[in-house]
């Protein structure tokens, strides 16, 4: 029994590859989540490391106005806070590849932080203290390590609330005021200075916040051009051959473990040279673009973006086209009737495409592993051969491998 989109809907919330037979991009993307996880992990390290050095050394230089007995008092919560975090962070340490899928590990790790940094605010003079400025620590962390735009803004707001919890805690003497080395006097009683104080570290969250968003989106937006220079057709915006034929080797392995169906859809544009003829070659250019678009969008009013973004469709060369389809449009591995109703779906769609007024046909063949094809070559030269036969029929029809036309 399937699971119903209410139940998926929770589970892609939840996780990060979701489905039971992940697909390669659920790979690709729970493989990212869990170097995000772990690059959390190092630099919670880096953070423990300073916090103890400080400490250490801080503690020293305090004991020459206050007593051991005092520095120790004050000391021992938020000691108890840091060793938490030594031990959260090994637990993740030893399973955060088994973890990795939690989509929202991170945000947890990076609330507990903010959790911690808060008792060592409370416990080093509340309003006086000065590890408030870690916060804007976790925002440029949430910035380059969480994947939304807005979680930097949710763990600054977090932030900003808890600093705020301690001290209006403080003010309204739900909390008893901790005193240490410096910070004597009643500030933490005068509302104007408390009020000035938070406002100002709701400002410094804020601007902090907003700095990293724009920051790490210029980086990611860079990123995000570069690998899809690397994998996309300049003409179309497809994927190129070389993406096609890593993906099929990738799917083929997959299809192979779970015992499923993967097919290939090989599409060319029918007597592409008379049209350049008649039309000019810049034309013939153009509408291969608009080819492209037409298949595109056939393919993603197919389905779920989930379907969508895990078949692959691409350029293969010159007018001609490939399509991988791992997913059938109802989600779940695609059956005989599936590859083939939306093969006829992808040549209406061309042959109803205009440019100006002028149109084309494109013949689609068909091939499907394991029963065309076991490897990359045997599976696309089943595929070719289908489509030879759909355009020596006349072209403007789709021919499955074995079948005769």
């Amino acid at each position: 029994m399937r699971p119903s989109r209410f139940v998926k809907s929770l589970l892609r919330s939840a996780k990060v590859s979701w489905r039971e037979q992940p697909t390669r991009r659920d790979i690709e993307a729970l493989q990212a989540n869990i170097e995000r996880v772990g690059l959390v992990i190092k630099v919670r390290w880096a953070l423990v490391a300073v916090l103890v050095a400080f400490s250490a050394l801080g503690g020293s230089v305090f004991a020459m106005e206050a007593t051991w007995a005092e520095l120790v008092a004050n000391m021992r919560v938020p000691a108890i806070a840091v060793v938490f975090v030594v031990c959260y962070n090994t637990y993740y340490a030893l399973t955060y590849r088994r973890l990795g899928n939690v989509r929202f590990l991170n945000h947890a790790q990076l609330l507990f932080d903010a959790v911690v940094v808060t008792v060592h605010v409370y416990y080093s003079g509340g309003v006086y203290s000065w590890f408030h400025t870690m916060y804007a620590l976790f925002v440029f962390e949430a910035a380059f390590i969480l994947p939304k735009r807005r979680d930097p803004l949710m763990i600054a707001a977090f932030c900003a609330l808890a600093y705020g919890a301690v001290l209006w805690g403080e003010y309204f003497g739900l909390l008893t005021h901790v005193d240490i080395p410096y910070t004597h006097g009643d500030l933490h009683l005068n509302r104007t200075y408390v009020t000035v104080r938070h406002m100002w570290q709701v400002a410094l969250l804020g601007g902090a916040s907003m700095v990293a968003i724009l920051m790490t989106s210029a980086l990611r937006a860079r990123e995000s051009r570069l690998a899809s220079s690397a994998i996309l057709d300049e003409k179309t915006g497809l994927h190129d051959r070389k993406y096609f034929l890593r993906a099929l080797s990738s799917e083929l392995l997959r299809a192979e473990r779970d015992g499923r169906q993967i097919w290939v859809l090989m599409l060319d544009i029918d007597r592409c040279a008379e049209f350049n003829r008649v039309f000019g070659i810049a034309r013939g250019d153009d509408m291969i673009g608009v080819v492209a678009d037409a298949l595109s969008r056939t393919l993603e009013d197919c389905g779920e973006a989930e379907t969508y973004a895990t078949n692959v469709l691409s350029r293969f060369g010159g007018e001609e086209f490939a399509l991988l389809l791992v997913e059938s449009c109802e989600g779940g591995p695609p059956t005989a009737s599936d590859a083939e109703k939306l093969a006829e779906a992808l040549r209406v769609a061309v042959e109803e495409a205009r440019l100006g007024g002028a149109s084309v046909t494109v013949s689609v063949g068909i091939a499907s592993y394991p029963e065309h094809g076991p490897t990359v070559d045997t599976l696309l030269c089943a595929a070719d051969e289908a489509l030879v036969a759909a355009a020596a029929a006349g072209g403007n029809r789709v021919a499955v491998a074995g079948v005769a036309s």
